[in-house]
């Protein structure tokens, strides 16, 4: 069974990020922020952390072009608000989905983003949504260095979003999917601007 990471950046140095790769024996980062920059911690922009990627061995790839949470196709904006359904759908999304399956046939692949949470971040509630297979674990690296299941991962959203586990006309599948959709619905991207098809 083949094994894919995520992480969230948060607000870690270089030196401890790097760390927690190493922990987990990452040999490849996938970049999933639409914007590789931040603000507040520019150690994660992308020219310097790949930078730093290189020197321990770990390769950089950018992958937000593709699987990031914003997207500039209109038709994936309802309301103002990027849809992950349908972003979901794009040719663009697939590939990039494509790309990590055949990525992962020779690296250990950490999908990055900079939320520390991954029921709070796009990598989980968009990306490994998607990426769910019964040939495929995911494992969620969390901020103390831990890792999370994706399924351990989707009761704590169920819990969180307080949503019965059990319901008598819908199964444990559709009640995920649904926790999946209300969260998405929840920490979707709201461009300032908006770019709606009329």
């Amino acid at each position: 069974m083949k094994t894919i990471y995520t992480i969230g950046h948060s607000t870690h140095t270089t030196e401890e990020f790097l760390r927690l790769l190493h922990l987990h024996a990452i040999t490849a980062v996938g970049d999933v922020r639409s914007s590789p920059y931040s603000r507040f911690n520019p150690q994660f922009n992308r020219e310097t952390l790949q930078k730093a990627l290189k020197a321990c061995k770990i390769a950089y790839v950018y992958l937000g072009d593709c699987l990031g949470p914003r997207i500039d196709d209109p038709a994936c904006y309802i309301n103002g608000k990027a849809e992950y359904n349908l972003i979901a759908e794009t040719d663009q999304f697939a590939q990039g989905i494509s790309r990590l399956k055949k990525g992962m046939t020779g690296h250990t692949i950490a999908l990055m983003c900079s939320e520390k949470d991954p029921v709070s971040c796009h990598r989980m509630i968009l990306v490994c949504r998607h990426l769910k297979d019964n040939d495929l674990q995911i494992l969620h690296i969390l901020e103390d260095g831990s890792l999370e299941t994706n399924e351990a991962a989707e009761k704590r959203l169920m819990k969180l979003l307080k949503n019965p586990e059990l319901d008598l006309f819908a199964g444990p599948d559709e009640l995920i999917a649904q926790a999946y959709e209300a969260q998405g619905e929840k920490i979707a991207y709201r461009p300032a601007v908006s770019i709606d098809s009329e």
